[in-house]
C-alpha cells in the first residue's frame, strides 16, 4: 500500500475584480495581506482551497493549493 502525500506543485489566487464592491487596488491589497499573513498556518503540502471575500464579505475569488 502506497502511503505517500500528493506534491503539491501550485499555489493558484484568482480575484474577480468585476466582483469587488470597493476600490479595486484598496481590496486587493487587503485580501493579498490579510491570506499572506495567514498560510504559515496550513499544511502547503496537502491540497487545499479557501473562498477570497472582498471587506462587505462578498465573495470575490479563490485561492487553491494543488
Amino acid at each position: 500500500m502506497n502511503h505517500r502525500r500528493e506534491q503539491i506543485t501550485r499555489f493558484t489566487l484568482e480575484i474577480d475584480l468585476a466582483q469587488v464592491s470597493a476600490d479595486r487596488a484598496e481590496e486587493l491589497a487587503r485580501i493579498l495581506r490579510y491570506w499572506a499573513g495567514a498560510l504559515k498556518h496550513y499544511d502547503l503540502n496537502a491540497a487545499h482551497t479557501e473562498a477570497l471575500m472582498d471587506s462587505e464579505y462578498q465573495e470575490v475569488g479563490t485561492w487553491t493549493l494543488a
